[in-house]
């Protein structure tokens, strides 16, 4: 397990780039979420709208004290003739948002230079359905020190790389002025959501230019039911915690997850249900004082497990970690975009997936109405290797994998994405591998 982390850690540490522009890092987690989202996200094919909210948060000195308080002080669009339900659910979520854009405390004072940082949040509603924020916390123009201030744009649609690359179209409208922003986020909202590999191209106010916002296909790690990772910023935390989800990939992430957890939520950890979050540093020692259940804790900046299960090394078939561990040490010299990067840390735990649970629709038996039925011990007892079987034989008992098969048994055929293509790939590989074998013989 060891091996693998050092080798997780320096793929990961290649796409991370904190120091860069936005520009550099803005499509480094798009194939991930978007495949994360693949099977279960269906309705984002093509035709979806784009974002509910984009938001400005600023920095206000709260009317006694000297603190700082973060506020909304721009909305986009502003919504009218709400339903009472609609409107207390409005007043709930946006008095929520401020606080995640600004989850390091109220420790701020006026700035000459601040690093731009991009990050996300999620919210959870009580039915499971999510809105995420993402966000780019920047520095002002103007003379003199200032107070940051956040662009945040609130979506149902998971796809970090992409709404940083419209983050940076809206901070470029920003520092010519906030009325040329409207008609982009206008037209934007006006466009259905791409389908994977397509574009919406919307023109733009700015002289001789033209922006486009592509949908991309997306990346595919078995995670610990309980992560905690720590870093020093917020980029960081929130690009890595999406990378960790977004491996999972046909999977998705069905329990607590939250990119950057604002210090008044700190007690999220203590509670005995699985989740997936990211602290910042200087709440490391909160964090491992906090009365918590078994949990991996790690420390992104020096790259070390500072608490563990003990059945790290267990987990996965030796067999099967040893190829992932192989494939993720190849070449990595070699990558150059993050391109290369995503589809080189991601292929290996999609071919995990492949191998252990690919043969899945074979294992739907069907009645004349089309409903399916999941056969779940002939599922894995079809694995020749004992510990590919024993692996999924425990696997097939986890929410990931129930919210899987649940869908693929209401669908009458496989989903025809990423994943199933990676399937058919590596049956007609075996396909052409038995001849060879029978020619030898």
């Amino acid at each position: 397990m060891d091996g693998f982390g050092r080798r997780l850690r320096a793929s990961l540490r290649l796409k991370r780039g904190h120091g860069g522009t936005p520009q550099d890092n803005a499509g480094e987690a798009t194939k991930e979420t978007e495949r994360t989202q693949d099977h279960s996200l269906s309705s984002f094919a093509g035709g979806q709208h784009f974002f509910e909210y984009l938001l400005v948060v600023s920095l206000k000195k709260k009317h006694s004290g000297d603190d700082y308080e973060p506020t909304i002080t721009y909305q986009f669009p502003k919504r009218e003739n709400l339903l009472r339900g609609q409107q207390e659910e409005e007043e709930r979520l946006l008095k929520a948002i401020p606080l995640f854009c600004f989850p390091d405390g109220n420790e701020w004072a006026p700035l000459t230079e601040y690093p731009r940082e991009t990050f996300s949040f999620v919210l959870t509603n009580v039915d499971g359905s999510r809105k995420i924020g993402y966000c780019r916390r920047l520095l002002p123009t103007g003379p003199g020190p200032r107070l940051p201030k956040v662009y945040c744009i609130i979506s149902c649609i998971g796809s970090f790389g992409l709404f940083a690359k419209i983050l940076d179209e809206v901070e470029k409208r920003h520092q010519i002025s906030m009325a040329v922003i409207y008609p982009f986020m206008q037209g934007l909202r006006e466009a259905a959501f791409p389908a994977p590999g397509k574009t919406v191209t919307l023109k733009s106010f700015i002289p001789d230019s033209g922006t486009e916002v592509g949908g991309v296909k997306g990346g595919g790690l078995g995670t610990p039911l309980t992560l905690i990772l720590c870093a020093l910023c917020s980029s960081t935390l929130s690009q890595c915690i999406h990378a960790a989800a977004a491996l999972l990939y046909p999977f998705s992430w069905a329990h607590t997850y939250i990119p950057v957890v604002p210090e008044s939520l700190l007690a999220t950890v203590c509670c005995p249900t699985p989740f997936m979050v990211g602290v910042q540093m200087r709440f490391r020692q909160e964090v491992m004082d906090s009365p918590m259940e078994e949990v991996l804790l790690v420390d992104l900046c020096e790259g070390v497990f500072l608490l563990s299960v003990g059945d790290e090394k267990d987990i996965l078939p030796p067999k099967l970690q040893d190829d992932i561990l192989a494939s993720l040490g190849q070449g990595i010299n070699e990558l150059k975009t993050s391109e290369q990067i995503n589809e080189h840390v991601s292929g290996p735990f999609v071919q995990f997936f492949v191998k252990t649970v690919g043969h899945y629709a074979s294992y739907i038996k069907r009645e004349t109405n089309g409903q399916g039925h999941f056969q779940e011990r002939a599922f894995y007892k079809a694995l020749n290797s004992k510990t590919n079987r024993r692996f999924v034989k425990k696997f097939v008992k986890t929410q990931l994998f129930s919210l899987f098969i649940q869908e693929a048994e209401k669908s009458r055929h496989p989903p025809a994405g990423y994943f199933q293509q990676k399937i058919l790939e590596y049956e007609e590989r075996k396909k052409q591998k038995k001849p060879r074998e029978k020619t030898v013989k």
